[in-house]
Parts: C-alpha cells; sequence; structure tokens
C-alpha cells in the first residue's frame, strides 16, 4: 500500500520537525527542571539554554540548605563577602562553609564602594575573604550606587584607577585572577575596551547581552533576579556560564583562562594533571578566621545591587 507508506512516512517527518521545533524553542528547562523563574522573560533565554549555570547570593538569601541547592544542578556560587571598607555580610561565613561541605564551587565577590579610599577596601578584602585553594576566583562588584549614602558619580579616570589597584589587592592575595561583575550603565560609563583581558561577568535581565553591551565576549551572564531554586526561599539571582564543561574544568585546574580564551601552554592538552590550585596560579596558604562585623549603617540603604 503504497499510499498509506507515504501518509506514514510524511507523519513520520512532521513529528519528528515539531520534536527539533520544540527542542529549539523551549528556554532549556529542561537541563534544569527543578529551577525556575518568578518572572522569566523571553530575552534572555539564550542564558537559560547554557548548561553550565549558578547562582549569586548574599544575606538577602536568608538562611539556604546548600544541599538541596546543589541537587537542583547548582554549578557554581558567588557569595558576597564584603563590601567597602567596613562591612561584612552577616551570611558570609555560614555560606562559605556550607556550600562547600555540599559540593558547590564557590567564590567570594567584594562590592566596591566608591566613597572609600581603594586601600581601605584592599585592606577589608584581605582581612575577611579566606584565601582557600579549592575556591573559584575572587569578584570585584562594581555599580554606580544609585540611591544610596554614596551616590555620587567620580570620574572614569578615578574609577579606573580604583578598579586596577582593586583588582591588584585581590589578585595579590588570592592568587587568582578576579572576575569584574557590572551592569549595564557603570560598562557604558566606564568599562566599555577596558580590562579586556579579565573575565566580565554582566548583567541583563530583559534582553541579549550583546544587545546591551558594546564587548565582543563574556564569561559569566546574570539574566535574572526573580529565580525559583530549591533550597532558597524567595528570589535568587540565575548566572549563566559561556564556555564547554571542558573549559569549565579546565579553568577551575588553572589550565584555561577564560578572560583571555587561551590554555595553559597555548594549547589544549587532554589529560594534563592539574596545578595545585584552582583557576590559575597558585594561592597562599588558607587565612585566619573571619570575625563578624555588624554594617554600621542599613545595607539596603548603602548597595543598589541587592547583593
Amino acid at each position: 500500500m503504497p499510499e498509506l507508506t507515504t501518509i506514514l512516512s510524511r507523519l513520520a517527518g512532521r513529528i519528528m520537525a515539531g520534536g527539533l521545533l520544540i527542542a529549539l524553542t523551549t528556554p532549556a528547562f529542561a537541563l534544569y527542571p527543578k529551577k525556575s523563574d518568578a518572572d522569566p522573560h523571553h530575552g534572555v533565554r539564550d542564558a537559560r539554554r547554557k548548561a553550565i549555570q549558578g547562582i549569586d547570593v548574599s544575606r538577602w538569601q536568608g538562611e539556604i540548605d546548600w544541599a538541596k541547592v546543589k541537587d537542583a544542578g547548582t554549578r557554581f556560587a558567588f557569595i558576597k563577602a564584603t563590601e567597602g571598607g567596613d562591612h561584612l555580610d552577616p551570611n558570609f561565613r555560614r555560606n562559605w562553609a556550607e556550600a562547600r561541605k555540599a559540593g558547590v564551587p564557590r567564590g567570594a565577590y567584594h562590592f566596591v564602594w566608591w566613597c572609600r579610599p581603594a586601600k581601605d577596601q584592599v585592606r577589608w578584602i584581605k582581612k575577611h575573604i579566606p584565601r582557600d585553594a579549592d575556591a573559584l576566583p575572587p569578584v570585584l562588584d562594581v555599580e554606580w550606587q544609585n540611591n544610596s549614602q554614596c551616590d555620587r558619580k567620580i570620574s572614569k579616570e578615578l574609577a579606573l584607577a580604583k578598579i586596577r589597584e582593586m583588582l591588584k589587592g585581590l589578585h595579590e592575595h588570592t592568587g587568582k585572577k578576579p572576575i569584574i561583575y557590572t551592569d549595564i550603565n557603570f560598562h557604558e560609563d566606564v568599562l566599555e575596551g577596558e580590562f579586556n583581558d579579565y573575565p566580565y561577568w554582566l548583567r541583563s535581565t530583559a534582553a541579549p547581552l550583546r544587545h546591551r553591551y558594546q564587548r565582543a565576549k563574556w564569561e559569566f551572564w546574570q539574566f535574572t533576579t526573580t529565580g525559583r531554586v530549591p533550597g532558597i526561599t524567595g528570589d535568587v539571582d540565575r548566572n549563566a556560564f559561556f564556555g564547554s564543561e571542558s573549559e569549565f574544568t579546565a579553568w577551575r585546574e588553572g589550565r584555561f583562562e577564560i578572560g583571555s580564551r587561551t590554555w595553559r601552554g597555548g594549547s589544549k592538552v587532554a589529560g594534563s594533571k592539574a596545578p595545585a590550585t584552582s583557576a590559575g596560579s597558585r594561592a597562599p596558604k588558607a587565612a585566619g578566621g573571619v570575625a563578624l562585623r555588624p554594617p554600621p549603617r542599613p545595607e539596603k540603604q548603602r548597595t543598589a545591587h541587592n547583593d
């Protein structure tokens, strides 16, 4: 029955085409079925398709069940540690220890306070951010502090000078090349064309990064602030890594530099023995204990980024 054969063949073709269309248009929720978004935006669907995703957290996420966060497929976490020259996130020590215990790779971030000298902030960073060999590289969070007690904008030249000093301090302290986190406005005002050999972590919650930034490449994308992740009550920022599994692993092992997209020794070497530390050069011995210290003023007034 040729007619029946033809009909069945066409039906099978349509089913396959439909399945392919769904695979191409579905925003990859299947990669992390336990995660969701309270206010998803179509413009960031490319980020949800990235295989390697993580979160960033601070005191505002409250007490976190890191075992559940890990079970949901979280591949990395950036944890707020310090801000300015006098504030330590009160949940940092607990988050840092419990993320490690659960097996979630984690890095610490420092929120820059433009009203404080860079040297004061480096001193504060060195006092409170641990130098754990297994940690991800640290992050320098640079934004304008709109609607805060430090809302004045400094000159581009002064901002760049402060950033250089703090990047240098973070690198010297941890032994790892820092990541730069920024948003659309600050990048446009200060960072376009700057620090191109550093890894960038960019924020855009409503559009592809290429529509918002004059930057050819990026390493991390903060694509929503209304994420839902088991183990965390309420909103949490979700992020995606730009790169493959092998690049992510090699970056953590120090064999791949994600900022310059270069392999250690100039090429990818399969089966290379990992160095003693993750994500780059040898880290110093672990820093001493971190003493909790309450912020001198309410954090919600101080921080533009809800970190």
